[in-house]
């Protein structure tokens, strides 16, 4: 267990939770690293079937932590290229990972956040869970691959309201589309969450392996899907529109968006 991430085996399940609770597990750059590596050790890992990802204290992910990279980083608008790639590797980490990954949603799951949950193999929530695609909000787009997850798991028409609408979506209503196996209260989220886990990791790990990846491949490239958000998204960071969101919300304010 470490300051950020902590790393804990269960039987053949490796359960992997962000620990930043005060901040709704939002995501400064030293907890991707972490991340990164706790989902690639886990994929060599022969000994592990299954890969649970989750948020301590009540929420899964609110996705960056515009503050504290901002404080980390003050000069972060000079190399934004290379701070999307560092997002953007756990993404590919959670997708080329071996073992079946389940999002275990508790709380928040928004923007970065609500991309990785959708990024895992299965998810199982809370009945206080929701996901937020909420880029819009700040003048942005999705980032970490909402482009791509959204209009397959839940079709073109219900995307194009998640993202453009900056639909919150509760528990239920994910249960309805689809998108999560089960919803469970929270007091039973770990339980239950484990052990679908389990019986996971008592399954074939070739071909559980194989089908992740015929199932991905029949669905296009995710990583073609990333780089035109990358490429979108860059020009948008740079954007008046987006000085404004962020300043905005850091006032605690309506955003004056002017397109340019």
């Amino acid at each position: 267990m470490n300051e950020v991430v902590g790393v804990e085996a269960v039987g053949g399940v490796r359960v992997v939770t962000i620990q930043r609770p005060q901040a709704r597990n939002a995501l400064p750059r030293p907890v991707l690293a972490e991340m990164r590596s706790a989902l690639d050790t886990a994929s060599r890992d022969s000994m592990v079937r299954c890969v649970v990802l989750t948020g301590a204290g009540g929420h899964f992910c609110s996705g960056a932590d515009l503050r504290q990279n901002l404080i980390d980083d003050p000069n972060l608008s000079d190399h934004l290229d290379a701070y999307m790639d560092e997002f953007h590797g756990l993404v590919k980490a959670i997708v080329r990972c071996e073992k079946p990954t389940i999002a275990m949603m508790d709380g928040a799951a928004v923007g970065f956040g609500a991309d990785i949950a959708f990024a895992c193999d299965l998810r199982v929530a809370s009945d206080t869970a929701y996901a937020q695609e909420k880029f819009v909000k700040i003048g942005l787009m999705p980032d970490g691959g909402g482009t791509f997850w959204l209009p397959r798991l839940v079709g073109t028409a219900r995307a194009m309201q998640m993202i453009l609408l900056a639909e919150k979506v509760e528990a239920a209503e994910l249960a309805r589309l689809g998108v999560v196996v089960k919803v469970v209260p929270s007091a039973e989220l770990r339980g239950s969450t484990l052990a679908i886990a389990a019986e996971i990791a008592a399954g074939p790990p070739l071909a559980f392996a194989a089908i992740k990846r015929s199932i991905y491949a029949s669905w296009g490239s995710v990583e073609d899907a990333l780089l035109r958000e990358r490429t979108e998204q860059l020009k948008l960071l740079r954007s008046s529109d987006s000085i404004e969101g962020v300043s905005a919300w850091m006032q605690k304010r309506e955003p004056r968006f002017e397109g340019k």
